[in-house]
């Protein structure tokens, strides 16, 4: 069985959602350009760069390259590119930071001490999305409210410091996500075949088994309080934005 089979049932108003997202897109796309994708090549985001690319909407589309990577990621984001005939900006962290963090505190650093990991995920992730989106007035993500008690808030339109953060599949649930999938055969990651409903850098990232949560896989061995990266905080949002304002 694949991720297809086993997950693929939509919502009763699956449509309606579809709906939603494609008009949500659409003014963001509009207010406030320039604006960016931020895709991980997980499920959702594989899925929002197929809305961008079947409704034509202008938006860049970004990956942080962390150099911890599987190798199907790296399979599939060359794929993105040629099924959708475009370039994806690759953003990776500066070498020589890289490099020193390693040769100080080795290669399985994140699994000694939370701090460890969060310094890795700095210099792997949030050192390079700042470069991504400098001069960016909003940033698209795959983001869903049933991902993590953690997200469990996430709104469709989310106020930042210097941008906006568009979340158009913050209602979807993940029936929806792999419905969508199979209905517009979206290319997707093959490690979602093997259990991987969340996939991030390969030593951060496992199969989860029956019953466990959508994010039990990314740094298992830490309190479920700590599992983010720094990406997705809820500190960075100031205030939310009425849908209707660029509906």
């Amino acid at each position: 069985m694949n991720a297809i089979s086993l997950y693929a049932k939509p919502s009763a108003d699956f449509e309606a959602k579809i709906v939603e997202s494609v008009a949500l897109l659409r003014g963001a796309a509009q207010e406030f350009a320039p604006i960016t994708q931020a895709s991980s090549l997980g499920a959702e985001d594989m899925v929002v760069t197929d809305l961008l690319h079947r409704f034509q909407m202008q938006s860049g589309i970004f990956v942080l390259e962390t150099g911890k990577l599987h190798a199907e990621t790296l399979d599939l984001l060359e794929r993105l590119q040629s099924h959708y005939g475009r370039e994806v900006e690759i953003y990776r962290p500066v070498a020589e930071a890289a490099t020193a963090f390693v040769a100080e505190n080795g290669e399985e650093a994140m699994y000694r001490s939370l701090e460890l990991r969060k310094a890795c995920c700095h210099i792997r992730k949030m050192e390079p999305l700042e470069r991504a989106l400098a001069g960016k007035r909003g940033w698209i993500t795959g983001l869903r409210r049933e991902q993590s008690g953690a997200r469990a808030e996430v709104e469709l339109i989310e106020e930042q410091a210097e941008r906006v953060k568009i979340n158009p599949l913050a209602n979807w649930t993940w029936g929806d996500v792999w419905h969508y999938i199979a209905t517009h055969q979206v290319p997707y990651n093959p490690l979602h075949d093997q259990f991987f409903p969340s996939i991030g850098c390969a030593p951060c990232t496992r199969a989860v088994t029956l019953g466990e949560d959508f994010r039990s896989g990314r740094w298992w061995w830490e309190q479920e309080s700590a599992k983010e990266c720094g990406l997705h905080v809820d500190g960075a949002v100031s205030s939310i934005i009425p849908i209707r304002a660029i509906a």
